[in-house]
Order: C-alpha cells, then sequence, then structure tokens
C-alpha cells in the first residue's frame, strides 16, 4: 500500500496541474473578442425623399432627420433629370442593413426602370449633412 499511495499523489497532482493549464487556456480564449461595431439600418417605409447631386451618389432621406449616403456601382445620368423616382422593390423585411438589401431602379415614368446598384450605405453625421450643398440636400 505504501507504494501505491506516492504514484497517486504524483498523478493527482499531475491531472490538477493539466486542468489548470486547460482552465486558463480556456480563459484566455473565450475572453469577449472587440466587437465589430453594428451597420446602420434603416426601414424603407421610412424613407421620405432623395436627391443625387451626380450620376454615382444617391442621398436618402430617413424618419425626416436622417441622412444616408449610397455610393453607386452601376448610377444613371436619369437620376439628375426632372420627372424622375426612385422604385424600391421590397422582398421581404424592408429592413436595410447592407448594400445587397436594397433592389433599387430609376424610372421616367415612361417604361423601362433602370437598376441602380449600391455599393456602400454611410450614415452621415449631422455636420456631413450640413456640409450637403442645399440644392443637393434631399
Amino acid at each position: 500500500m505504501r507504494k501505491i499511495m506516492p504514484v497517486t499523489r504524483a498523478g493527482i497532482m499531475a491531472l490538477t496541474a493539466a486542468g489548470l493549464l486547460a482552465s486558463t487556456a480556456h480563459a484566455q480564449t473565450s475572453a469577449p473578442a472587440q466587437a465589430k461595431p453594428r451597420p446602420p439600418c434603416f426601414s424603407l417605409s421610412d424613407w421620405h425623399g432623395w436627391s443625387s447631386p451626380r450620376r454615382d451618389v444617391l442621398y436618402m432621406k430617413i424618419r425626416n432627420k436622417d441622412v444616408y449616403r449610397l455610393d453607386l456601382t452601376s448610377g444613371s445620368n436619369q437620376l439628375g433629370s426632372a420627372g424622375t423616382h426612385i422604385v424600391s422593390v421590397v422582398r421581404g423585411s424592408d429592413r436595410v442593413c447592407h448594400p445587397i438589401d436594397l433592389d433599387l431602379r430609376v424610372s421616367d415614368g415612361m417604361g423601362f426602370a433602370m437598376p441602380i446598384r449600391a455599393k456602400t450605405i454611410t450614415k452621415l453625421t449631422p455636420e456631413e449633412i450640413a456640409a450637403i450643398p442645399k440644392k443637393d440636400r434631399p
């Protein structure tokens, strides 16, 4: 019995040390990672106007106070024309958080509605909104 006890104590000590190392490693790997900032989201039902200073930029007025800038990959010269309107096709939720959530088309009301694609959506700060020339504000 005397020979078994020293081996058992050594085994218990080794298992305890291994358990402490494992719990320390787990604590280090499960520490909360830096959270990515959530993208600004809005509902298309809160959209109350738009403007376009040039063919590759669209400003959207949301909730009568916020302005979002859409940089377009495929814009249109029609965006600056009088009588032009934008059609939004909604499939499922009308929540917009990413460019892929938008299905926009520009139309003059006389036929073909040309698709326009957003590559980025940026919520503007009050200072950025104030910097937009009055003629270009939504």
